[in-house]
């Protein structure tokens, strides 16, 4: 069998990989990827050998530090992270759930002091039963995971 690569590689970067299929969308919205001015490959869909279907991202020139990166943990808890320089992957790295997200979410309350004073979104991230909670620092309000996923 005959093995071709289906997506572009980049000079330097980040490479998002093994991102949940129909993920990859919502992480390029949900983390504004596509507001600058870099060039971004997207994969959706491609085979994978361990999870049959994956989408990847290509960030050219913007080079993701682990904070960022473990962010991703809530839409792709199983992604690697390989930050590319001259066409050679420099360090690479599993995503793992941060203890806070700061200034990326918006608190899903709409009564949250966030909303009305000029101040950055601060969760803190618990996992209680298997499942992630998010608590707002400001109202204090604990939200599911899967509300973020669902809000953009």
């Amino acid at each position: 069998m005959e093995t071709k690569m289906t997506v572009e590689a980049i000079t330097h970067g980040t490479v998002i990989d093994h991102i949940p299929a129909g993920q990859g969308v919502r992480i390029l919205r949900f983390f504004q990827l596509t507001d600058g001015q870099e060039r971004i490959t997207v994969g959706l869909n491609l085979r994978s050998k361990n999870s049959g279907v994956k989408d990847i991202i290509k960030i050219e020139n913007t080079v993701f530090t682990a904070e960022q990166a473990n962010q991703l943990a809530l839409f792709a808890p199983n992604a690697t992270v390989n930050l590319i320089n001259n066409y050679e992957v420099v360090d690479k790295f599993r995503v793992s759930l941060p203890d806070q997200i700061n200034a990326v979410l918006s608190c899903p309350n709409s009564n949250c002091i966030s909303h009305d004073e000029p101040v950055d979104s601060k969760f803190y991230v618990a996992v209680k039963q298997s499942k992630v909670k998010l608590k707002c620092h400001y109202c204090e309000k604990s939200f599911s995971e899967r509300l973020f996923k669902e809000l953009k």
